[in-house]
């Protein structure tokens, strides 16, 4: 009679162990982000975050988001390059918080793969740590779940949640904004983290292109245009807010960039941005002309180089501008709000981009 070994965690796809070697990888990245609110460490049920420090605010309001990274994954996957998503991952949370004005405070991730590999998961934890640190936020906690049998051994997925604090009175949005208010871009450092489905299908599936291929146009291989990390902006948006007036501000992701400033604009306004102000950078170029996509489409998927926008006082344009311009973010007025028309929608493009 023939002996059979009984069914395991293990046989069934899941390594604890390599879990539990994980966690102690990114140990050390995860301490870098602590803020004196944090209470704990890794290891726990729950990240701890004292509220006792919010204090200080006459009626404080607690902001949340929840985000990824979309089909940038496969970019990393398939260049084996694990530390940068995490860049990109703090990006969406946390510059979705501070457009309405708020500090960051504290995030978690979710962190969904095939088969766990410990340096690949402690990498891109890294990333997430370096990210956090640029928008001034705790790490506290998060989940890293192996799915075998869903996600072949090489696959991942990345998600995050985080919360932010602004008082009351400072939040910003669409009630701040007026006539004659100026629209100030500051611009993308590529791609960011949006569109790559389209992106992905014109280069590499259509045009048929190697992510090791080198673009003169871009200066770099295809692969490293596209795992350029998405730029953070929060502590530069932060720092506008205490040197002068904001009204708002506006995160551009998904839908592109008039659908996005669309959604801080108030019912009766109308912003118009001025394409003729910047010069998209040679990746949308690629994009658009190796794909045959329109303008609109382009404009309505893509960033075309602008990651962030600020809506302020027009006689606020200059100390905003001086501001961006001491901390290193490339920033310029973009358009203005105007009165809307019965033919106009919440923000509209006009003219064409400067060659």
């Amino acid at each position: 009679m023939s002996e059979t070994t009984g069914a395991s965690y293990a046989a069934a796809g899941v390594d604890i162990e390599a879990g539990d070697r994980a966690v102690e990888l990114m140990k050390e990245w995860v301490k870098k982000t602590r803020r004196p609110e944090v209470l704990g460490g890794l290891g726990g049920f729950a990240g701890l975050f004292d509220a006792s420090a919010l204090k200080r605010y006459e009626r404080p309001l607690l902001a949340s988001a929840t985000d990824g990274v979309g089909t940038k994954v496969d970019v990393a996957r398939r260049m084996g390059v694990y530390d940068t998503i995490g860049h990109d991952l703090v990006a969406m949370v946390m510059d979705d918080i501070v457009v309405c004005g708020a500090e960051p405070l504290f995030m978690t991730d979710y962190i969904c793969v095939g088969k766990v590999h410990p340096e690949r998961v402690a990498a891109i934890v890294k990333g997430i740590a370096e990210g956090c640190v640029l928008a001034g936020c705790a790490l506290v906690g998060g989940e890293t779940a192996e799915h075998p049998g869903l996600l072949g051994e090489d696959d991942f997925d990345v998600a995050g949640a985080g919360t932010g604090v602004v008082e009351a009175d400072r939040l910003l949005g669409a009630d701040r904004i007026r006539t004659g208010d100026a629209v100030i871009a500051m611009a993308a450092s590529g791609l960011h983290s949006n569109g790559y489905s389209l992106v992905r299908h014109v280069l590499l599936e259509r045009a048929g292109l190697a992510l090791e291929t080198e673009i003169a146009e871009l200066g770099r291989t295809l692969g490293e245009e596209l795992l350029e990390p998405t730029k953070i902006y929060s502590l530069d948006c932060l720092a506008l807010t205490r040197t002068t007036e904001v009204h708002a501000f506006s995160h551009i992701t998904g839908g592109g960039l008039a659908a996005n400033l669309a959604r801080v604009i108030p019912d009766g306004l109308h912003a118009v941005v001025d394409r003729s102000t910047w010069t998209p950078g040679a990746i949308f170029d690629l994009v658009g002309k190796t794909g045959d996509v329109e303008r609109l489409e382009l404009e309505k998927t893509l960033n075309m180089g602008v990651g962030m926008m600020a809506v302020v006082p027009a006689e606020s344009t200059e100390a905003a501008l001086t501001t961006l311009a001491d901390r290193g973010v490339d920033a310029w007025i973009a358009g203005e709000i105007t009165e809307r028309g019965p033919k106009t929608t919440g923000a509209e493009l006009v003219g064409d981009y400067a060659a």
